[in-house]
C-alpha cells in the first residue's frame, strides 16, 4: 500500500499544510506527519474526508490497483 507517500503527494499537489489537514480530521499535526510517514493509519472515515478533500478516489489514495480477473 502506497498510502504515505500518495497522502504526501496530493497534499502538496493541492498545497495544503499537515496543519490544514490535521484541523480537517480532527487530529494534530504529528498524526498526520505519523501518516505520510507510514508508522500510522487513518480510520476509514478518515480515508474517506481525506479523498474527498484533496478530490481523488480512495483507490488512488491508498495505491490499490484493481486485480484483472482471468477467466
Amino acid at each position: 500500500m502506497n498510502f504515505s507517500k500518495n497522502l504526501r503527494i496530493f497534499r502538496k499537489l493541492k498545497r495544503v499544510s499537515q496543519t490544514v489537514l490535521a484541523e480537517l480530521l480532527g487530529v494534530s499535526q504529528r498524526t498526520i506527519s505519523h501518516y505520510e510517514n507510514g508508522t500510522c493509519q487513518p480510520s476509514i472515515e478518515g480515508l474517506c474526508i481525506l479523498a474527498d478533500y484533496l478530490e481523488v478516489s480512495l483507490d488512488e489514495l491508498v495505491g490499490h490497483t484493481p486485480v484483472s480477473k482471468s477467466e
